[in-house]
């Protein structure tokens, strides 16, 4: 399951701020992960919760996770419209067939909320 190690490494990331800022709880955290990202939102929620416990800094955090879908971009005009169910053949901006898909496969931590 390596919604396990994922997790982990965003306890890296929430220990090294929490460092810097001096903080001695985290109270919120917030991520966004994109539908495209191959994460089992369940297992990461779950994963998150086992090592918050495991420190009196995170005992009590809480998870907010935001899944983010993806967004089909033109190369050519920059012209950006959510990707729902499928990417579309052309750009309706330009009629360019240079589309790429962005925030698709994303973990991204947003928001922390400590003391």
């Amino acid at each position: 399951m390596h919604e396990f190690s994922l997790a982990q490494g965003l306890f890296t990331q929430l220990f090294r701020l929490a460092e810097q800022h001096r903080a001695e709880k985290i109270i919120i955290v917030r991520v966004e992960i994109g539908q495209f990202a191959g994460i089992v939102i369940d297992s990461f929620s779950f994963a998150f919760e086992i090592l918050a416990r495991e420190r009196k800094l995170t005992r009590e955090a809480v998870l907010e996770i935001t899944e983010i879908k993806p967004l089909c971009g033109c190369l050519d005009c920059g012209h950006t419209v959510p990707a729902d169910d499928s990417v579309p053949a052309v750009c309706a901006q330009c009629g360019s067939s240079r589309l790429t898909l962005s925030a698709a496969d994303d973990l991204i931590l947003t928001q922390v909320e400590m003391e």
